[in-house]
């Protein structure tokens, strides 16, 4: 648990030293859409962000409860949810097991008896890894994995996206501008009028790049020039001065 705090804090570290321009974590973080990608809910999220430590839990209801987030956010075409004999038959797997693991959380719980959080076993790891990967490949480990390093593996597309900000020039120079603030606090301005600063950004960029790519090519074009008025003023260059080829 404790690698898994540690790797949460260094990531939520990078983020912090990627952000500049004035810009906080809330201009980067959707606690919502990170609740959703986790599985983790939604106090627990804000709770971690600020340093907190989640609620214990015990594993099977870890498991038994993403399971049903699963369920409610990864819904099929139609806005139905997946049944359980279609989750099972993917893996091989019966009805009857995934409706045992989900009742088995309710008896549990209705007996009201005091439970000791992370020491029960959790369902076979089978039907945890078929249950994973039938929700469009969740990564191994997903139903189970600690608050820590649930959050923390929802955080890495963020940080991903940080750090390709800060290698893209148009990137930082739109988060300079404070675009998104923009939008955020200025309501009264229009989307397409916000586009238009965009696109005049994006302008001045392709003329920077285009000056950029020309002074590349100054040096070739400076000795172009050189050459030529050599040869106006009647003084050799150095083609004249090479010996003559041997053409047969």
């Amino acid at each position: 648990m404790r690698e898994a705090r540690r790797g949460l804090a260094e990531t939520l570290s990078h983020i912090d030293s990627l952000l500049g321009d004035g810009r906080s974590r809330e201009d980067v973080l959707d606690v919502g859409r990170l609740s959703l990608d986790s599985g983790v809910p939604r106090d627990v999220v804000e709770a971690l962000l600020e340093g907190g430590e989640p609620p214990a839990e015990d594993i099977t209801d870890r498991i038994v409860r993403r399971f049903g987030h699963l369920r409610e956010t990864r819904l099929r075409p139609d806005g139905s949810r997946h049944s359980y004999e279609e989750i099972a038959a993917a893996f091989g797997a019966s009805r009857a097991s995934l409706s045992n693991l989900v009742n088995s959380r309710r008896r549990t719980a209705g007996r009201g008896a005091e439970q000791r959080p992370g020491r029960s076993g959790g369902p076979l790891a089978s039907t945890q890894a078929g249950i994973e990967k039938f929700y469009f490949g969740q990564p191994n480990g997903w139903l189970s994995a600690e608050p820590e390093t649930a959050l923390d593996d929802a955080l890495q597309p963020v940080l991903r996206g940080l750090e390709e900000q800060a290698a893209d020039p148009m990137a930082r120079l739109r988060h300079a501008h404070g675009l998104r603030r923009l939008a955020a606090r200025a309501p009264q301005l229009a989307e397409e009028e916000i586009q238009l600063v965009t696109d005049w950004i994006d302008t001045i960029l392709e003329r920077r790049r285009a000056q950029d790519a020309q002074d590349a090519q100054g040096g070739q074009g400076v000795r172009g020039r050189g050459v030529q008025r050599a040869q106006e003023q009647g003084a050799p260059t150095p083609e004249a001065d090479a010996p003559p080829r041997d053409v047969r």
